[in-house]
């Protein structure tokens, strides 16, 4: 299974040539229109699905997106609902984890998770080969609460996302140093891609680049 980062909380995931993309951005404060980016001439991204954790701009803009020839999924694509907010929700509604499984690789993507996990949400979630997790705060759970959630997930693999960096981000949410502070060792540093299958365990920071 291959990743690979497209900025943001946004993730293209690849198996046997299907591509699925998680939470589409737009108007992100420092990135480049998705699309244009990362797309075809006309600035959409081909894939064969799309999978959004809420109905937020910066998560859910599949006209960033155009949909490929149908083909067998080789996804089991499971979820899990959990809040934006540590208020079941009053303050930014609800959210979906996306739980993807293929062969045997195993990833989560906790979207703008705002609380910690239950101890049946763990258990709904199970072992996972990575962990997609927001750190940045403001907006969903900080890097001491994510923490929290990667230790009681227990990942082969933490990714951190949704975090602010030079300019890309939105303002109010932190930067990746006090998450990575709070791990022993060097942070895995790759590109923006890693293919699962053998990779390093741990930390997995992966580099976003506009192309």
């Amino acid at each position: 299974m291959k990743l690979t980062w497209l900025g943001h909380s946004c993730f293209l995931v690849e198996e046997g040539g299907y591509r699925i993309l998680l939470d589409p951005y737009a108007g992100v404060p420092g990135y480049p229109p998705l699309g244009e980016t990362f797309g075809a001439k006309k600035g959409q991204i081909p894939v064969h699905r799309v999978l959004c954790s809420h109905q937020h701009g910066d998560h859910n803009a599949v006209e960033q997106t155009a949909l490929l020839p149908v083909m067998p999924c080789p996804f089991t694509i499971e979820t899990v609902e959990t809040y934006h907010d540590g208020e079941k929700g009053a303050l930014r509604g609800s959210n979906t984890i996306h739980i993807l499984t293929a062969g045997k690789t195993r990833i989560a993507h906790l979207g703008d998770l705002g609380h910690q996990l239950s101890a049946e949400q763990v258990k709904a979630i199970g072992p996972l080969d990575a962990v997609l997790v927001p750190v940045g705060g403001f907006y969903t759970i900080g890097a001491d609460e994510a923490k929290a959630v990667c230790d009681a997930l227990n990942p082969r693999r933490v990714i951190p996302m949704h975090y602010r960096f030079g300019t890309a981000g939105y303002q109010e949410i932190g930067e990746l140093g006090p998450f990575l502070a709070l791990y022993d060792g060097a942070a895995v540093q790759t590109g923006n891609s890693i293919e699962l299958d053998g990779a390093p365990e741990g930390i997995v920071v992966l580099q976003y680049q506009a192309v």
